[in-house]
């Protein structure tokens, strides 16, 4: 079999993996999106703008591919969140603390595939889970309200991201990715809500919904002498059709795009050994209506799902990540990393995010990779999210239905912990 017939072999399998493992893809670390792509690339922290390490760089910044070569990178990631809320002062029930945690362990794999077309000009395809979120109650927190049966929400996004990354000049490159997303949806126990939508029958229980839609990344990586790289990447909001079942849940009918959001990076050479990664990216919620208005717009009158309508109130987030990549000996590489992010609900806005609470901040990450052969190599990468915790802030409404819900507060708490494992092929 020629290297192409394997590589487009394992490309198929590898796509087929990821669409069997969307039902239980879930991400909940930069709000819902992962902290990095690409098993060496998460070691530390997810810094990789200015430095591509694997060939999930094009998730990154696709300018990257063109200094990887003719490669192939499959991982699998093990996530497990721990997410909870809490209801306090509320004058429909007694202060209560609800477990989301009914499903703990989450399997995303990942793929990667580069290879040179010419001395200056490369393409590749990255295969990621892009984000999500995953709620799981058994114990209802509207209950009280007059919701019945377990609670949750499930989303899952893929991305399939064919790139190309051209040189244009001596240590300077640009590089172009097409990200085609699919994603899937549902929200469980949660048909009070019914009554305050434009479209009562598609709020919750309707079972998954899917999505597709298309954006796009550019990206720059430029080296200003031996020691210092620095780069730049965007990725337009992905524009995705809208989920039909939960037309009467989501802003703009059931619209749910992915974000906008864009990083800059500098890779600074400190020893020939050792290399200091530095990124700052931006993540745009606050752009997409179903993710970034507010619920007051909910109990000021106007219903879920109608034009620009209520969402989960969602603010913009900025997160720092600093990594550092050691080269111990010629066949292992050792990586740590720290990344701290804006968690994005604020604390008027917990009583919705009590289905998806995406508060975890720091992240702190230790990664390693073993050359076993001249073309073969293992890559080990954990993570650990410490708990944090978002007291609401008047969030509940007070007064009683339609226009109330007994006030008090709603709060949220979350942490997790991951670990990944990748193989990377020379082809």
């Amino acid at each position: 079999m020629s290297r192409i017939t394997l590589a487009h072999t394992t490309l198929v399998r590898a796509s087929l993996t990821l669409a069997l493992a969307s039902s239980t893809l879930a991400h909940a670390t930069n709000g819902y999106l992962p902290h990095g792509y690409g098993t060496q690339s998460k070691g530390s922290a997810g810094a990789g703008v200015a430095m591509a390490q694997d060939t999930l760089a094009a998730a990154t910044n696709p300018a990257g591919l063109i200094d990887l070569g003719n490669r192939l990178d499959v991982g699998i990631e093990i996530f497990s969140p721990d997410r909870s809320s809490s209801i306090v002062g509320n004058a429909f029930g007694p202060d209560q603390t609800f477990d989301g945690n009914s499903t703990r362990v989450f399997y995303i794999p990942e793929f990667g595939y580069s290879r040179v077309v010419s001395p200056n000009l490369s393409i590749g395809l990255s295969i990621y889970g892009n984000g999500g979120m995953n709620t799981d109650y058994s114990s209802n927190p509207y209950a009280r309200f007059g919701a019945t049966g377990p609670a949750g929400i499930d989303l899952a996004q893929v991305f399939v991201t064919p790139a190309l990354a051209w040189r244009f000049a001596e240590g300077q490159s640009l590089g172009v990715a097409v990200n085609l997303a699919y994603q899937q949806f549902e929200a469980r126990g949660i048909s009070l809500f019914s009554g305050f939508s434009q479209d009562p029958a598609h709020v919750s229980d309707n079972g998954y919904d899917s999505s597709t839609g298309a954006g796009f990344r550019v990206g720059w990586q430029g080296s200003f002498g031996d020691h210092v790289t620095l780069g730049a990447s965007w990725q337009s909001k992905t524009q995705m059709n809208e989920f039909e079942k939960y037309s009467g849940m989501f802003a703009d009918n059931g619209d749910f795009d992915v974000p906008e959001n864009y990083s800059v990076g500098i890779a600074i050479k400190a020893t020939p050994a050792l290399t200091l990664l530095i990124d700052r990216q931006r993540i745009l919620y606050s752009n997409v209506p179903a993710v970034g208005n507010s619920a007051a717009l909910l109990f000021a009158g106007q219903p879920l799902g109608s034009k620009n309508g209520p969402g989960f109130g969602w603010k913009d987030t900025t997160v720092t990540k600093i990594g550092v990549v050691y080269q111990a000996t010629s066949a292992l590489t050792l990586r740590a990393g720290f990344s701290d992010v804006d968690q994005p609900i604020p604390a008027e806005e917990t009583f919705f995010n009590i289905l998806a609470p995406g508060v975890v901040e720091k992240h702190y990450t230790l990664g390693a990779t073993y050359d076993v052969s001249e073309k073969n190599a293992f890559s080990v990468y954990v993570a650990h999210m410490p708990e944090v915790s978002v007291t609401g802030n008047n969030s509940i409404p007070p007064g009683m239905p339609p226009g109330g819900f007994g006030g008090g507060n709603a709060n949220l708490r979350m942490q997790e912990n991951a670990i990944g494992f990748a193989w990377q092929r020379k082809l």
